[in-house]
């Protein structure tokens, strides 16, 4: 089979535990992914299965839409919920004014450092690989372009917020970043993938879904090239 599977990827999966799943369902082992979502975002995963694999570098380059949320008060080793929490010295006493005046200095053409832990290779290494064996090495800052910030809820310590951006935007490190910049520290508590270039999450499945199906339902999911 060939052809384009978007999936719902479940919290605590890697996007390659994801491929791994969809090798055993389709029963090929050209299936590739266009796009990495942390084990703890949720949301579109674009699969690709056999000549659709020639497709990634295409895919992976659209821009990519999520809904999020930041946690102001603490900062956190991995930029998210999963790491270990420092709280912050200072309050997160902030008026609606003042946050949405922060966020607005995001939008656009940024700089932004990537995380330590982080899919990112450094000579050939992850970082994330670097940084579990306690070596600081900081990536170079990468042109990213912010194209969309829509708040939709305050509800302090929590701000969410609907999110469009370019390729290779690090969310955990923009809640990193606004934080540091309201000076009271923040991290990513919720991620959700909900559209990666022309996919859109009401077009995925889950996997329990996908291992309920049979051969000809599997080939009817498949988006064609």
């Amino acid at each position: 089979m060939d052809g384009i599977l978007i999936v719902n990827k479940p919290q605590r999966m890697t996007s390659h535990d994801v491929v791994d799943v969809v090798r055993r369902i389709y029963g090929t082992r050209k299936v590739g992914h266009a796009g990495t979502l942390d084990p703890m975002a949720t949301g579109v995963l674009v699969v690709l299965i056999g000549m659709a694999t020639k497709l990634s570098q295409d895919i992976s380059a659209a821009e990519k839409e999520y809904e999020a949320t930041l946690t102001l008060g603490a900062r956190s080793a991995t930029g998210d919920a999963w790491g270990k929490l420092v709280p912050s010295d200072k309050p997160a006493d902030f008026t609606d004014e003042q946050i949405r005046a922060v966020f607005q200095k995001f939008v656009g053409e940024i700089d932004q450092v990537p995380p330590a832990y982080s899919a990112k290779k450094i000579n050939g290494v992850r970082m994330y690989h670097l940084a579990r064996k306690g070596k600081s090495i900081e990536a170079l800052p990468q042109k990213i372009t912010i194209k969309d910030i829509s708040i939709s809820r305050i509800s302090l310590p929590d701000i969410s917020y609907k999110l469009v951006c370019s390729k290779g935007t690090y969310v955990r490190q923009l809640c990193v970043d606004i934080g540091d910049l309201l000076g009271c520290g923040g991290y990513l508590s919720a991620l959700a993938r909900t559209r990666s270039g022309k996919f859109a999450i009401d077009q995925a499945i889950s996997l329990e879904e996908l291992k309920t199906m049979n051969v000809k339902q599997l080939g009817e999911r498949l988006l064609p090239l």
